[in-house]
């Protein structure tokens, strides 16, 4: 896909349509990576969070094929992604090239050399972008490799979560492989899902966590065997402490649900340094109070995980029921309440697993099925819950509105209800973008009804 967007060093909102189950969404792209200017993005670019989307129905991955250049002025680095399969003519790559040229210069100051700038390296892949950056940073390929292995460890061990014998029998496989730089990735791109509000994909690599220290007898609260860096930066960290500690107890737990991904061991070894703390300066009030709140959280974050892990079992059982029935339409309408997002979720899982290993029949068969549950999960909806998800996909304010003003037998009091009861929902799942998107629906649809 090519963005038709202006170049930006900022990111630029696009709708796209997944192409597992159709559904439209919003998601952004980059078309210039500029650490110079934002030194944050380089981790994001590494840990292959750059011009990614995560279907929110479905949960698929979409890699986005656009025109990428990344900028790093200290290490004289001007590189461009052009993919090829986009085919494009000569003439479109050099006017992108010169686009993000003159954007890059533009943004360093009179005196800086700018030889670099006009010499860009071109690359047909990602991976090799990539490794050039990496290169530059004077990572060997033999830490390249470690580190590609241990995100294919990641992703198999998201997919046997589900199943707790297979979970373990594939942690005790590799349990030399559960160092520093291990949990270190898996707590960036925890922070990076968290970061980009995909909801879905935070809890699940949260959950990996968490079993993961079940199964290997790490300590969430002493957290000695983690890096200190693994749950992000230091004022993000301060950040969640403060919000935690400061939510009334009838808050606590949305207030977990939106800040879960961030709930590490970095976190729980910062919250028993304050108790500490606060034990040496003589206040045992506070500490005492910061002591029952950590148990609090405790308690509720296992209770999430919990429901995370029946969730995902739930999905997996009600899949293996569908792919054994005689008539998978009449199988997945009869699912009811069950056609969920954990079906779908583990669902697109599988798909994944089955491409991963080459299996490309099964992958099909997969795919199949997302097409045909999506379809049932659209002809089980009301006329309200299909103007909600049109809503929700409108690319600007300016076309929700009209899209409303087109359904304007639908807005009642009822449906205004229904719009904040789903955006209460999203905020104890902690989807804030989304919640957020819902509440200004409301406001707008209940302003309809005067």
């Amino acid at each position: 896909m090519t963005s038709g967007l202006p170049i930006s060093s900022a990111p630029q909102t696009v709708q796209i349509t997944c192409p597992n189950c159709r559904q439209p969404y919003q998601t952004q792209v980059f078309s210039l990576v500029d650490v110079t200017q934002h030194p944050e993005l380089k981790r994001a670019l590494m840990a292959g969070q750059i011009n990614v989307a995560v279907c929110p129905n479905c949960g698929f991955v979409s890699m986005l094929g656009t025109p990428l250049a990344y900028h790093d002025a200290a290490k004289q680095l001007f590189l461009v992604y052009i993919p090829s399969e986009l085919g494009l003519p000569a003439e479109m790559q050099e006017r992108f090239i010169g686009d993000v040229t003159t954007l890059s210069m533009q943004s360093l100051p009179e005196q800086a050399s700018k030889s670099h700038l006009l010499t860009p390296r071109r690359f047909l892949s990602m991976a090799s972008l990539i490794d050039a950056v990496l290169d530059a940073e004077g990572i060997s390929k033999e830490v390249r490799e470690q580190q590609r292995r241990v995100v294919e460890l990641i992703s198999q061990l998201a997919e046997a979560l589900p199943d707790q014998a297979g979970f373990k029998q594939l942690v005790d496989a590799n349990r030399a492989a559960f160092n520093e730089e291990f949990f270190g990735m898996l707590g960036a791109y925890i922070q990076a899902s968290a970061r980009e509000q995909r909801s879905e994909t935070a809890q699940v690599l949260a959950l990996l966590q968490q079993r993961l220290a079940e199964v290997l007898g790490i300590d969430l609260e002493a957290g000695d065997e983690m890096d200190s860096e693994t749950g992000g930066d230091e004022l993000e960290l301060n950040e969640v402490l403060q919000r935690i500690e400061e939510a009334p107890d009838e808050r606590l737990a949305a207030e977990l649900a939106e800040v879960r991904p961030y709930l590490d061991y970095s976190f729980f070894q910062a919250w028993t340094t304050r108790i500490e703390a606060l034990q040496q300066e003589g206040d045992t009030a506070a500490a005492e109070r910061l002591t029952q709140r950590r148990q609090q959280i405790l308690e509720l974050v296992e209770q999430m995980d919990r429901e995370a892990q029946a969730m995902f079992e739930a999905g997996a059982t009600t899949l293996e029921e569908v792919l054994q029935a005689d008539d998978t339409r009449a199988a997945l309408q009869g699912l009811g309440d069950r056609l969920d997002e954990a079906f779908m979720m583990v669902l697109s899982a599988n798909i994944a697993a089955a491409e991963r290993t080459g299996q490309s029949e099964v992958a099909a068969r997969l795919q199949a099925l997302g097409q045909l549950a999506f379809e049932v999960l659209q002809e089980n909806m009301t006329p309200e819950e299909r103007l909600i998800n049109e809503l929700l996909a409108a690319e600007t304010p300016r076309d929700s509105q009209r899209t409303l003003r087109n359904n304007a037998a639908l807005v009642t009091p009822e449906f205004v209800t229904q719009l904040n009861e789903l955006a209460d929902d999203q905020e104890q799942r902690g989807t804030q973008a989304i919640a957020e998107q819902l509440r200004r629906l409301a406001r707008e649809a209940s302003a309809m009804l005067f």
